[in-house]
């Protein structure tokens, strides 16, 4: 069994932290690179499989419904059961949909792989959080650590599309999924050498109940924001309403009501959901524009936030600086009063006759800046005040926040602007809904700047926590 390190600065990570670092970051740049190279590659699996819009859509769908009912689940598992074994589980699980989905004859076989790749990309994402805050306690290291994460994920939007693009016009769209295949083999392999396997910190016995019910009530939710159905809404709703009584109850919850009743986790749990509202249907607006718009065809409109992207790259590992210089709060806020402004800035500057140039490059910058201070900042504040024995918990919380934030943010941003555009698909009424749309997510960026001025953080956990440094002789 492996050693954990004594405590040391956190301004100078150990090479196997370091290592460990670059392991869990690379995993966040494959689910989020996942995500947009099958997002290019629809039009192409629709082409080969017969599917229609109907059929496209739950192939993307089915893994967002999955990933967001999961993810709490995961990352309180990941406490019981040990955070690599959940990791490199998921891993797995993720390699082995994505050959299925690979080597689907049918829309309804990919989309029972797609739905696998969610569960999948739940384990790993949550245990992958919850690792980084074993290894990084509350500090500056930490502060680095999740700008190190908010670029790669920048940084995998961007390969996703370029990738998707090249492998689907060069191999067709089956190869995007036997990269997955080969990343998520080569991250496993590697997280048996890296990561340590004696990280379970959470008292024994498993809340059965509370799982069902959060679970089936989180899968139930989010299928009714992507498919707007209310009956499934509603029996959401009240499974989850059973799982709030259930906590009360049960010796050993899933989610201790004590752990809800910290003021600064449900507000800062609050602004990752609505930075997502914001930032996650503005890529998608975006892409829409540059291409029903203007004119541009997928790879070079997914190419157009490329320069967003690349400033995410240079800004989010300087975040830790800033939040040494102004504070946490001051960060934050300043970074949702830039996402406001970026957001409006390109919703009032889109144009039927427009260029990249005049209407997406500046405003897109601004948010290239805004992007890595929101959610380095946010991701701080929910995870600020967890326990050694709390980490894949409060891991499950935010990525949960932030996956529902996003399905709920792209629902009503698309409701808004198909509304506005009408039965008129003119590149004028089209370039009406889109303005609309992002005025409404400036509006979510504007309400999580006041909201943000309210942030106070609990006490910091004690500096000499242990933390993980020897990672590799685990069993």
């Amino acid at each position: 069994m492996s050693t954990l390190a004594r405590p040391g600065p956190p301004d100078s990570p150990a090479p196997a932290r370091r290592g460990a670092l670059a392991l869990l970051a690379s995993t966040q740049l494959l689910l989020i690179m996942d995500t947009a190279i099958v997002n290019v590659a629809l039009h192409s699996i629709g082409d080969d499989l017969g599917a229609g819009s109907a059929g496209l859509s739950w192939i993307a769908n089915a893994y967002l419904i999955a990933f967001g009912g999961l993810l709490l689940l995961a990352g309180r598992a990941a406490d019981l059961l040990g955070h690599r074994r959940l990791f490199t589980a998921g891993l797995g699980l993720l390699g082995a949909a994505s050959a299925a989905g690979a080597l689907a004859p049918s829309s309804a076989v990919l989309v029972a792989a797609r739905a696998a790749q969610g569960v999948g990309a739940a384990l790993a994402a949550a245990a992958a959080f919850a690792l980084l805050l074993l290894l990084f306690p509350d500090g500056p290291g930490r502060h680095r650590a999740l700008g190190v994460f908010a670029a790669m994920g920048g940084l995998g939007g961007v390969l996703g599309t370029v990738l998707g693009g090249v492998l689907t016009d060069l191999l067709g769209w089956r190869s995007t999924f036997w990269l997955n295949v080969a990343l998520a083999l080569l991250l496993a392999l590697l997280a048996l050498r890296l990561l340590d396997g004696a990280t379970r910190r959470a008292e024994p016995g498993f809340d059965v109940a509370g799982a069902l019910t959060a679970t089936g009530g989180l899968g139930l939710v989010a299928y009714a924001l992507v498919d707007r159905s209310v009956a499934a809404g509603a029996a959401g709703l009240v499974l989850l309403a059973a799982f709030a009584v259930v906590e009360t109850r049960t010796a050993r919850p899933l989610v201790p009501p004590a752990v809800l009743k910290r003021p600064a986790l449900r507000l800062a749990n609050g602004l990752s959901a609505l930075a997502q509202m914001a930032l996650f249907p503005m890529f998608f607006l975006v892409s829409l524009y540059l291409q029903s718009v203007l004119g541009h065809p997928p790879l070079i409109g997914g190419l157009g936030l490329l320069p967003l992207s690349l400033v995410v790259v240079a800004t989010a590992p300087q975040t830790g600086r800033l939040i040494a210089r102004l504070g946490l709060t001051r960060t934050m806020t300043l970074g949702f009063v830039l996402l406001c402004g970026g957001t409006a800035w390109l919703a009032l500057a889109l144009s039927p006759d427009g260029t990249f140039l005049t209407t997406v490059l500046a405003p897109s910058l601004v948010l290239g800046v805004a992007l890595p201070l929101v959610m380095v900042t946010t991701n701080v504040a929910a995870t600020a005040g967890a326990a050694p024995g709390e980490t894949g918990l409060a891991s499950g919380l935010v990525n949960t926040s932030q996956q529902f934030g996003s399905v709920l943010g792209l629902a009503v941003l698309v409701a808004v602007s198909t509304a506005v555009t009408g039965p008129a698909v003119t590149p004028l009424a089209q370039t009406s809904g889109f303005r609309a749309a992002l005025l409404v997510g400036a509006a979510f960026a504007a309400a999580a700047a006041l909201l943000s001025v309210r942030l106070r953080l609990p006490a910091l956990l004690p500096a000499a926590t242990p933390r993980q440094d020897r990672v590799g002789d685990a069993r």
